[in-house]
């Protein structure tokens, strides 16, 4: 028997956290906000804050990690460096492991600056390892707030082509794209709009959030972000931003114009996901009998976008053993942090 894991994927934009009990099985996943490019503050107190509701004595802590990336630091090395540092001053007389990705897991007394191009934006290789060792072949896609990762799993190994953030977004293994935080602007310069096909301003008037609360599909617990004119999370909010995209006077009796509007721009971030989905199936790596596996936020997408492509469907949560239920943020919402966990229980 292990002694509980936590897993940790420290984001730019969220932290995640999922705890696996002595017994293997899920016992809490957790997801808080972490505006990382304003500071390693915020990191600080929403480690913390998630501390006190894991409130564990004794257990070993698993590190993945994307914040890097964010602005506030010099570059990728500097970002591991100090989110790494910031996390071992947040778990003093812990036991803390780092995933290195390709070069596995690394006890952090015996990281080495070698060590940081592998550690750095590797979440991703952590939640398709563990689906590799689960599933013989599959797509996976991972559709979160801010991005989609997209990997193809052929005789239990990740087929991916690339490895840094620049190499997947050539081979369309990562598309910056998600439902929550995206700017609309980012997804669409035109759309149906009264039956005509329109030009849309290009401002942050809007995020993805405010077109799926629109569609019906948003979880509202996975929108901890700040809408793009600081007001409410309301349909009529929503509306009167995406409004704002038109140039078209906004009223409050509109609401099924903006509905339909949301759904030509949903369906536009659909199709740019489709397309990565079809790049990944064109490599011939994986039978017609393969299967999408769906997780982050945004995998009911996966699930509508399998269902287009005539392929069978299976949700990150079906393989996950878990013993919690929690009807807000679940354990395919923290793929990576739950996959790092039970990595770390394997070895």
């Amino acid at each position: 028997m292990h002694k509980s894991i936590v897993g940790w994927d420290i984001g730019g934009a969220h932290i995640k956290a999922a705890v696996i009990g002595s017994d293997g099985k899920v016992a809490q996943v957790i997801q808080l906000p972490c505006p990382l490019w304003k500071g390693l503050d915020y990191l600080i107190r929403a480690v913390k804050n998630m501390l006190d509701q894991i409130n564990l004595a004794d257990c070993q802590h698993v590190i993945t990690m994307t914040g890097e990336l964010v602005d506030f630091f010099d570059g990728r090395d500097d970002g591991v460096k100090q989110i790494i540092q910031t996390m071992q001053n947040c778990l003093v007389d812990k036991q803390v492991i780092i995933y290195a990705g390709l070069e596995g897991l690394v006890e952090i007394n015996q990281l080495e600056n070698k060590h940081y191009a592998a550690i750095a934006s590797a979440n991703w290789l952590a939640s398709s390892s563990y689906i590799a060792s689960q599933q013989a072949e599959a797509l996976f896609v991972d559709i979160g707030s801010t991005t989609t990762d997209l990997l193809i799993i052929c005789n239990h190994q990740v087929k991916a082509l690339g490895l840094t953030d620049y190499q997947r977004m050539r081979s369309d293994e990562l598309v910056y794209t998600g439902i929550v935080r995206t700017p609309v602007m980012a997804i669409a310069q035109t759309a149906s709009f009264l039956g005509d096909n329109i030009g849309l301003m290009a401002e942050y008037f809007a995020s993805m959030a405010d077109v799926y609360r629109l569609t019906g599909e948003l979880n509202e617990a996975h929108d901890q972000t700040e809408t793009a004119d600081g007001g409410d999370k309301t349909l009529l909010a929503s509306a009167q931003r995406l409004s704002r995209m038109t140039g078209y006077e906004y009223s409050a009796n509109d609401l099924p114009i903006w509905k339909q509007f949301a759904e030509n721009i949903k369906a536009q971030q659909k199709n740019k996901i489709l397309q990565a989905c079809q790049r990944q199936l064109s490599r011939q790596l994986i039978s017609e009998d393969a299967i999408f596996i769906g997780a982050g936020v945004g995998r009911f997408l996966v699930k509508q976008i399998a269902d287009d492509l005539g392929y069978g469907y299976c949700d990150f949560t079906d393989l996950i053993d878990v013993k919690y239920v929690n009807n807000s943020i679940d354990v395919a919402d923290c793929a990576p942090a739950v996959a790092v966990a039970l990595l770390a229980c394997s070895i």
